[in-house]
Parts: C-alpha cells; sequence; structure tokens
C-alpha cells in the first residue's frame, strides 16, 4: 500500500476504523470518511473522524478526514475531491459506510428503508461513481496506474439474511451485485471492482446479533474483531491483487471465494492474515472470472465469443451518447 492514496466510507468506527488504520500502517495516504452518526442513521459528530486522524498520524501515517455523508450525491464528489486536493490522486476506494433500521418488514416504515439503502447501496454507487470518472479521465490521459474498489457487502444479505433486517440485506445484497457490473465496466480503465463480504464481526450493528456480545478471549486471536477484515480489504486494494468481481467471504481468519448465493474454496489461519499470506494462498482457490461468465450467460443468443470481443461489445454499449 506505500504510497497508495485511499478513500475509505464508514472509517470512523468498526471495520471501516480498523480498514484505516491498517491501511496507514502499511503506508497508504488515508481519506478517513465519517459522518459520526449513530447506527441509525440519525444525529452526527465531526470528532468521529478526526479522532481516527489523529490515531493514524500520531503513529507517523498520512490521513485527512471528510465529514460528508456517502447518500449525499455532491457529498460523495467532495470525498474524491478531498483526496485529489489532500494527495494529488486516489488510487482506490473502500466502501465500507452502512447504517440499520431493524424493524419487521410488515412494520418497516418506507423512509427507513429508504435511509439505509441510501447510505449502503446508492452510497457505494455515489462514490464509486464519482470516482470512476476521476478515474475514466486519467486513463484516458495515458496514465496506467492501478486502481481499485473494495465494496462490503455481509453475510446479512448473501448467506444468512436476518428477520428484522429487510433493508440492511436487499442493500447488502445489492451491492455484490453491483461489484459485478462495476468490474465489467470499469475493467476497461484499468480498475478493478471487488468485494469483502464479512461475517460475524463484533461492531455496533451486530451487537444485538446472539453471540456478539461475547467477551473476547484474553490473549491472543479475537476472530470477532473486526480487524480480521482489514487485510483482506488490503489485499484487494493493492496494486499487485489480480481480482476482479470477486466477493470475499471473512469469517474471523476464514476467507472464502463466493460464488453467488453460495461459497467456494477457501482458507482459514488461527490469526490474523498479512497480506503477502493471504495473497499466497487466495491464488489456489478457484474463482469465477465475470467475464467468462458474462460470454458463457450470452453465449445462446451471441454464440461462442472471446474476451476481447466481449469487451469491445461492452465498450460499444457504454460509448452510446
Amino acid at each position: 500500500m506505500e504510497g497508495r492514496v485511499v478513500l475509505i466510507t464508514g472509517a470512523g468506527r468498526g471495520i471501516g476504523r480498523e480498514e484505516a488504520l491498517y491501511f496507514a500502517a502499511e503506508g497508504a495516504k488515508v481519506v478517513v470518511n465519517d459522518p459520526g452518526v449513530a447506527a441509525d442513521g440519525t444525529g452526527g459528530d465531526a470528532g468521529v473522524a478526526a479522532a481516527v486522524v489523529q490515531e493514524i498520524t500520531a503513529r507517523g501515517g498520512q490521513a485527512v478526514a471528510s465529514t460528508d455523508s456517502v447518500a449525499d450525491w455532491d457529498g460523495a464528489r467532495r470525498m474524491v475531491e478531498t483526496a485529489l486536493r489532500a494527495f494529488g490522486d486516489l488510487h482506490a476506494v473502500v466502501n465500507n459506510a452502512a447504517i440499520e433500521r431493524n424493524t419487521g418488514l410488515a412494520d418497516l416504515a418506507e423512509d427507513d428503508f429508504d435511509d439505509v439503502l441510501a447510505v449502503k447501496l446508492k452510497g457505494t454507487f455515489a462514490v464509486t461513481r464519482w470516482a470512476a470518472r476521476y478515474w475514466r479521465e486519467r486513463h484516458q490521459a495515458g496514465d496506467r496506474a492501478d486502481r481499485a474498489v473494495v465494496n462490503t457487502s455481509s453475510g446479512s444479505g448473501l448467506l444468512n439474511p436476518l428477520p428484522a433486517q429487510a433493508a440492511y440485506a436487499a442493500g447488502n445484497a445489492g451491492v455484490a451485485a453491483l461489484t459485478t457490473v462495476a468490474a465489467l465496466e470499469l475493467g476497461r480503465y484499468g480498475v478493478r471492482v471487488n468485494c469483502i463480504s464479512p461475517s460475524m464481526a463484533r461492531t455496533r450493528l451486530t451487537l444485538g446479533v446472539p453471540g456478539m456480545g461475547q467477551e473476547p478471549p484474553a490473549g491472543g486471536f479475537d476472530p470477532l474483531h473486526p480487524a480480521a477484515c482489514a487485510p483482506v480489504a488490503a489485499y484487494l486494494a493493492g496494486a499487485d491483487c489480480p481480482l476482479t468481481g470477486q466477493v470475499l467471504s471473512v469469517r474471523g481468519g476464514t476467507v472464502a471465494v463466493g460464488h453467488g448465493w453460495s461459497l467456494g474454496g477457501q482458507v482459514s489461519k488461527d490469526g490474523p492474515w498479512s497480506v503477502a499470506e493471504l495473497a499466497g494462498k487466495v491464488k489456489e482457490l478457484r474463482t469465477d472470472d465475470p467475464f467468462d461468465k458474462l460470454a458463457h450467460a450470452l453465449s445462446g443468443a451471441l454464440g461462442a465469443t472471446g474476451r476481447d470481443r466481449l469487451q469491445e461489445m461492452i465498450n460499444t454499449l457504454l460509448d452510446q451518447p
């Protein structure tokens, strides 16, 4: 991550905070985005993002704060501009922001549903969209730097959607689908798009889930600690990662490849991964190339077509006025 500029949303607490600290320790320049809202999205506290920035800089790292909401279209644009203004470039975006409004579907208000999806799904789209506009301009200008998006879904959306989480589950499932589409579209600009799907990570959004409030083990590795997600996100955001269009499930020291709504091969470790260790192990697992999947899905209508031809078709579609 040395020298890479990374924008991390929802970076004031939980998984996002651990990612910001980890990325900075690995040499990244970090935009810490968090408006400091409560778990349900209400309120706001600029000091939340500022505290993480202070922690990073106290350790010798580089970071700036952003307090815009990902649900605000112009706010998403300003986050990207903050990275460019502070550090002169943007190499990776980690979309982590989320809120919850947990109510049974029959009682869930329209505003509650809309607010959850505005942060989780629209927010992921909005920040990625503004970053993609910048990256497209850089690519057209001849810049071939590696760019990456790391989205954040959840096991409560892909593997085990929970009752009273209709909005949260729908938003997270949508993020996983958006990941594949973005990978297919943005590859032409040198942008890789992947997703992590944490499961059983102890954050303020999961403390109400049975078993999540248990005391961590005394010493040693805590598999429920949100820090377990950070090296996985760093691997996907790093310049040497070959993956795109993938969803990696993270549960403690176990990382598994997602295949639609099910899990494929996995690697496990009784402790935190390093990026180098994870890179060596994940390459042994079977992953589905999104281009190959799309070519197979379209083969009935188009006949056999190679990757280059498929990319030409995608480019033609995207270049339409």
